[in-house]
């Protein structure tokens, strides 16, 4: 049964956010014959250029390098700052696709350290799809238990909560090297393989007394499994399979992707099980005007599943631990974990001015988690948001965006900032 729908906070912001839809969505019909070459696009940069310089028609370059700072605040780190380099290029061809590879480096006020490689990468004329997800953190991240079902309903929350008060804090280092390459195999299909390797250790459950009897949500989880609850390892190999026929993977007006990565780690070594694990994702960008590609339903869903075995408890699906760290927007990364996770996410995106250096979004996004020790099942429980969000465009041939979106939640709200779209 879904336990949202009775919450009045969050029902008075999701009906002025439907309504904000409605709005934009009827005013297709009045801009629909907007006219990119009667009003050609321009980014912010040329703000700062010569007048007689901004609509100088110039050959489309292959690559660009965006430099940003990343700032903003969640539970989970308190304020952070730091910077994030992405780099965007495409092969010479000119049916070649743009490629991704961004680097991030955040240091927070919780004294935590967070470098992140992330890359989706294609070459030889689109025929090889890389992907890859590498991180290492000095992190200290709190747990919240297992399930979507961990903040109470309307009816049954107390005066005054808040979720750091189910909050238990932890403090660990993690390395993560997950990276795969396939091969395409008919127009858009790809097959391969990968190497996924997750290294949590220096483990500290600060909240933890065992003497004393009070245990936390991970120790009971690695006694009970068998898992040594201050270091472990999960490795293993997957299979992947690809389609993807988006326009641009930076910033896509129509077209979908769809991923199936499945994953088997065997015990290599002490306090492992054997185990696999199922990801499946699928996003469609459906193009709502003929004559404005600029008007898109963008659709993201994706469900990871434990299918044998049990993994760490730190390698259980949870909200924000996606490749890019975007989903759940809205709630602090982490908040949301159990044995299997389903997310979906929906966002109109409509443009501001005719130039497309502004656009806008509107979103909701829902996610659901199981606990099995406490018989939760998927979709028991459902945990909502919804905000609005402002596109900047600083680069018209690969389309890139600066992104700042404001999200709330169930007892919970967001601020984003960053580069390229949140899917």
């Amino acid at each position: 049964m879904v336990k949202f729908l009775k919450n009045n906070s969050f029902q008075k912001k999701f009906k002025i956010l439907v309504l904000l839809f409605f709005i934009h969505f009827v005013s297709i019909a009045q801009n629909d014959s907007i006219n990119p070459t009667v009003c050609p696009p321009k980014t912010i940069i040329e703000i700062f250029k010569k007048k007689d310089s901004v609509y100088v028609v110039k050959p489309i370059k292959n690559s660009f390098f965006l430099i940003i700072p990343a700032i903003g605040s969640q539970p989970a780190t308190g304020f952070f700052y730091g910077a994030v380099a992405q780099y965007t290029f495409k092969g010479k061809e000119k049916a070649d696709k743009y490629s991704i590879a961004n680097v991030g480096i955040t240091y927070t006020t919780k004294k935590q350290w967070l470098v992140n490689i992330k890359n989706n990468i294609l070459l030889r004329n689109n025929r090889i799809f890389l992907s890859g997800d590498y991180r290492m953190y000095l992190f200290s991240q709190p747990n919240y238990g297992l399930g979507t079902n961990i903040i109470p309903a309307a009816r049954d929350k107390a005066p005054g909560f808040s979720i750091d008060s189910i909050a238990q804090a932890m403090d660990y280092n993690y390395f993560k090297f997950h990276q795969t390459a396939s091969f395409e195999v008919k127009k858009n299909f790809y097959v391969g393989g990968g190497i996924n390797i997750d290294w949590y250790s220096s483990i500290v459950d600060k909240e933890l007394d065992v003497a004393n009897g009070k245990l936390t949500y991970h120790y009971e989880y690695s006694q009970k499994y068998g898992f040594d609850n201050l270091e472990y390892f999960l490795t293993g190999v997957s299979l992947n399979l690809v389609y993807d026929s988006r326009d641009n993977q930076v910033n896509a007006t129509h077209g979908w992707f769809a991923n199936i990565n499945y994953r088997f780690n065997p015990v290599l070594f002490k306090n492992q099980d054997n185990s696999n694990v199922l990801f499946a994702e699928y996003r469609n960008f459906i193009p709502l005007s003929k004559k404005n590609e600029r008007y898109i339903l963008a659709l993201w869903t994706y469900g990871q599943f434990v299918t044998r075995g049990k993994v760490p408890y730190l390698n259980l699906p949870a909200i924000g631990w996606d490749q890019r760290s975007r989903s759940g927007e809205g709630y602090t990364q982490g908040l949301f974990r159990g044995t299997n996770l389903v997310y979906l996410a929906t966002e109109f995106r409509f443009p501001i001015t005719c130039n497309q250096m502004f656009s806008g979004v509107v979103f909701t996004n829902f996610v659901t988690t199981s606990n099995p020790d406490t018989n939760t099942n998927l979709f028991h429980s459902i945990q909502p948001a919804a905000g609005l969000g402002l596109r900047i465009l600083i680069d018209k041939a690969t389309r890139t965006n600066l992104i700042v979106d404001q999200a709330w939640g169930n007892s919970s709200k967001g601020f984003y900032l960053n580069a390229g779209e949140t899917f």
